[in-house]
């Protein structure tokens, strides 16, 4: 499970499937759903979400839209694919739009 989530932390732009991130931590997809939930609450999809997110609100907050940063080229880099439900998860974890937070004056960041 360890090796799961860390592949998932490193590399959270791929389009990882269960069953691909069971076989490259070398167990079963029932083992791995099994730990992600015992140790950390969740699946390895929750949590893989859960991390882009992440990631995708720590770009948003260091990115300077003045130079040409958007929103869409944060998600999408991250390997976000549905736009909408993106920014939906977004506002749900972070409590405004992604917009909102790449706009945000630097100071206030």
């Amino acid at each position: 499970m360890r090796h799961a989530a860390d592949l998932l932390e490193r590399l959270p732009h791929r389009d990882w499937t269960v069953a691909e991130l069971a076989r490259r931590a070398n167990t079963s997809t029932r083992a791995l759903h099994e730990g992600f939930r015992k140790r950390l609450g969740t699946t390895p999809m929750a949590y893989l979400r859960r991390v882009r997110l992440q990631r995708a609100n720590d770009r948003l907050h260091a990115a300077d839209p003045g130079r040409g940063a958007t929103v869409t080229a944060i998600a999408v880099q991250l390997g976000f694919t549905n736009l909408g439900r993106f920014a939906a998860d977004y506002r749900r974890r972070f409590g405004e739009p992604p917009s909102t937070t790449l706009q945000r004056p630097a100071d206030r960041r």
